[in-house]
């Protein structure tokens, strides 16, 4: 891979992580801050479910978050853009579709063919 495009995937990825890591702290601020007493029970279920899927948006992006520090270290390791299956460069197109990706595109189709085969 070319050193532009190494420097492209750095930037944008960090980019990515610093706009997650400030979504989380506005989270986190934003759930600590919320007293509020609700009188009637609908109120309370409606602000209840509101916040249940809040924090499960934020429980994938903490997942994307790891994967996206994990993908900065393949960077810095030379190994970012490498297929971890084959060890074939995995395409610019699919990474930039998916930058986190660990797989070309080849041996993520056979992995998803044998999961849907062994039913998972």
């Amino acid at each position: 891979m070319k050193q532009k495009d190494i420097e492209y995937f750095r930037t944008f990825l960090n980019s990515r992580l610093k706009e997650l890591l400030s979504q989380a702290d506005n989270t986190v601020s934003g759930m600590t801050s919320q007293k509020e007493n609700f009188p009637d029970p609908t109120d309370r279920a409606s602000m209840e479910s509101d916040r249940n899927f809040m924090l499960r948006i934020r429980d994938r992006e903490n997942k994307l978050i790891k994967k996206i520090k994990k993908a900065l270290d393949r960077i810095e390791n030379d190994t970012f853009g490498i297929c971890e299956s084959c060890g074939e460069d995995i395409a610019i197109e699919r990474l930039k579709a998916r930058p986190v990706t660990t797989q070309c595109i080849d041996c993520k189709t056979r992995e998803e063919a044998m999961e849907r085969a062994l039913g998972l």
